[in-house]
């Protein structure tokens, strides 16, 4: 294998169950602990990154930097480059929003369409409002448009140039990306060859390696290392997010 996905280990509003998108928020405890696995079962998989890729936001890159302090004990040093529109998706308006509490307030059918549809960006955020991101310094020397709300298919158009970067690094040296639920998305999307209809029920777990091997002809897919009942639980946490239960999913 030579290109590996980590989404970020679980962060303090995933824990909350909040909406995020590129509300910059650390890790949990637990998200730690996850980012610290994932570098063991990379060494233990005999996945050695020559270069790594973050979002601009603080979750992907302390996942990646507890990633690196297992590489670092072997002497194994390597670059890691910060790309924001490897960032998750926007969710405009949504973000800071209780995930249950907005499926309460906005019916469980609509939630579940601003969060997995393919092409139906929820509410936007208001224009310099504090989920512009014109208004914060993480991205004044970023001269694109950035969002105020995006679905996925605009998570698709905009992570596809880095995307097409890393698939051709990835022929040549083997590539560690760490980011977002939606980011990774996107390009499993692509890399899988999915229809808009398939991208759909696809759910990413956090802090668990995804993993592939590039080469000019060819792409495979191998699949997530690790435990596969501890892999399908931490999917399915994802899935239940907004679903209205006796439980908070």
């Amino acid at each position: 294998m030579n290109l590996v996905f980590i989404r970020h280990g679980q962060s303090l509003w995933n824990l909350e169950n909040k909406f995020t998108g590129w509300v910059d928020i650390d890790l949990s405890e637990r998200g730690e602990v996850e980012a610290k696995a994932a570098g063991v079962t990379l060494i233990d998989n005999n996945f050695y990154p020559e270069i790594c890729f973050t979002s601009y936001l603080k979750r992907s890159i302390n996942t990646a930097a507890y990633i690196t302090e297992n590489y670092k004990n072997m002497n194994i040093t390597f670059a890691i480059k910060k790309k924001w529109e490897l960032n998750e998706r926007h969710y405009g308006a949504l973000q800071g929003l209780d995930k249950i509490e907005t499926a309460k307030k906005y019916g469980q059918e609509q939630v579940q369409i601003w969060r997995r549809s393919f092409d139906t960006p929820p509410p936007l955020a208001e224009l310099n409002s504090v989920h512009d991101p014109k208004t914060q310094k993480l991205y004044n020397n970023i001269e694109s448009e950035l969002p105020l709300g995006e679905s996925l298919k605009d998570v698709v158009l905009r992570v596809r140039k880095t995307y097409e970067k890393i698939l051709a690094i990835a022929k040549e040296k083997s590539v560690l990306v760490v980011a977002h639920g939606n980011s990774i998305r996107a390009m499993v999307k692509m890399l899988d060859n999915l229809s808009d209809k398939g991208i759909v029920d696809v759910n990413i777990p956090t802090g668990i390696p995804l993993a592939y091997n590039i080469s000019d002809n060819n792409i495979e897919k191998i699949g997530y290392l690790g435990d596969e009942k501890a892999i399908k639980n931490l999917a399915k946490e994802v899935e239940m997010q907004s679903k209205i239960t006796d439980k908070k999913g």
